[in-house]
């Protein structure tokens, strides 16, 4: 397959509990402006022309399937077992996807960023078709402090830091190839799964509207995120 047949795909990865939001129900499945947030977050793949693998606990898997029988959710995608770790669940969803080529794009997202925009996600997979890898990142606004080992800290050069985002996208060769390995406490996020393999990774331009929802108080952001037309 040519480099310009490149099929795109998307980890979309969904396993919060819901119990640190303080929830009973999954925070994916809350209802944001409407809709659910997960279905805002594969929508906004589906506009980007990628195939779509949901990557849920078991438990919720058949929750999934009734809200979207409810709601007439019109967007075709697999389900994946998620695992233990964020490790196993991105391992098992680059596994569910059938006659993976090695030019083919790979994004793996979080299920609860769903305010990334098309365009954002667009610029990862150019990206990652010219480089291999596209990395989100935005300027932190805070000033950041190291703390030490003796319990004292000091600052760290802002100017040189960001705050890294959703969704990290990547060739297919690479992705498959980093994550042959055995899970290490190293392992932050996909881009530190790949670096370990010895490749470097591109750092784009990530949004700042492109929030994880993590606490009640995220959720009231993206709304008004959503109401102020600041989502695309």
């Amino acid at each position: 397959m040519s480099e310009n047949n490149s099929k795109r795909y998307a980890i979309i990865v969904a396993g919060g509990s819901g119990k640190r939001f303080g929830s009973e129900v999954p925070k994916q499945f809350l209802p944001l402006e409407g809709k659910a947030v997960l279905m805002r977050t594969i929508e906004k793949f589906d506009q980007a022309g990628a195939t779509i693998v949901v990557v849920l606990p078991a438990e919720h898997q058949q929750m999934w399937i009734d809200m979207c029988k409810e709601s007439n959710f019109p967007v075709t995608h697999t389900i994946a077992n998620g695992g233990k770790t964020r490790f196993e669940s991105v391992k098992n969803g680059i596994a569910a996807i059938e006659n993976l080529c090695a030019s083919d794009l790979v994004a793996v997202h979080d299920g609860v960023r769903p305010l990334a925009s098309v365009e954002m996600i667009n610029r990862c997979y150019d990206t990652a078709q010219q480089s291999g890898s596209a990395i989100p990142v935005v300027n932190p606004s805070d000033s950041i402090r190291q703390v030490l080992d003796d319990g004292s800290s000091k600052q760290l050069l802002r100017s040189s830091l960001r705050a890294v985002q959703t969704p990290q996208t990547f060739k297919a060769e690479l992705l498959q190839g980093a994550y042959d390995v055995e899970e290490s406490p190293l392992f932050t996020d996909d881009a530190s799964v790949v670096e370990s393999a010895g490749h470097q990774v591109t750092l784009v331009e990530g949004e700042v509207t492109n929030i994880k929802i993590t606490t009640p108080i995220d959720m009231i952001i993206a709304s008004q995120i959503i109401a102020d037309g600041e989502a695309c």
